[in-house]
């Protein structure tokens, strides 16, 4: 199946800033990337900027599709919690994912616009609100003890983000540091 030059565009783009960030990616290289004319950029996107967020949605459409089927998944609210976790952690490694564009695109790093990163923060807020909907069903349904759901579900996204950032960014995480964050994760939820 052939993607149109704008999707090509956009998949080069997102590889390309997933490895070189938003300052040292430029329109030259995403086009020579995706093997389409230059001035096509401009056409379909605008700006680098725009470019940018579209990448960043983008791949965080696709990542809260994987963390949603993940959950959906689940027999219980508990096994909802570990299958989200587990799917974040196995995306964030996937080398098909772009994962990189999510590290860069974060509302907290490179967005440029307050507008840009008023809508990222929106989408990335949809992230702890779907972990707190399994955690609130598994209380529910008896598989994942009392605890303040809203508190629970933001030191389980910071647990992630901080085994993410070191396995992907530090010389010194374990082999196992993500199999040992799941773990930790269970025994701190489980009645």
């Amino acid at each position: 199946m052939s993607i149109s030059k704008k999707e090509a565009l956009l998949h080069a783009a997102k590889e390309l800033f997933g490895e070189y960030g938003y300052a040292d990616t430029t329109f030259k290289k995403i086009s020579e990337r995706a093997g389409v004319a230059l001035g096509l950029l401009t056409h379909h996107y605008g700006n680098k900027e725009k470019l940018f967020l579209a990448a960043g949605i983008d791949v965080l459409e696709q990542f809260l599709g994987v963390l949603r089927d993940a959950s959906a998944r689940g027999k219980n609210g508990y096994e909802s919690v570990i299958n989200f976790c587990t799917a974040y952690l196995d995306f964030s490694i996937d080398k098909t994912s772009n994962w990189l564009v999510l590290v860069r695109c974060s509302p907290y790093s490179d967005m440029k616009t307050k507008t840009d990163r008023d809508l990222m923060y929106e989408k990335f807020n949809q992230v702890p609100r779907e972990l707190e909907n399994q955690l609130r069903r598994g209380i529910e349904d008896g598989s994942i003890r009392q605890l303040p759901v809203h508190e629970t579900a933001q030191v389980i996204i910071s647990m992630m983000v901080g085994a993410n950032r070191t396995r992907l960014l530090t010389p010194y995480a374990p082999p196992n540091l993500y199999e040992e964050a799941i773990r930790f994760i269970s025994r701190s939820i489980a009645p």
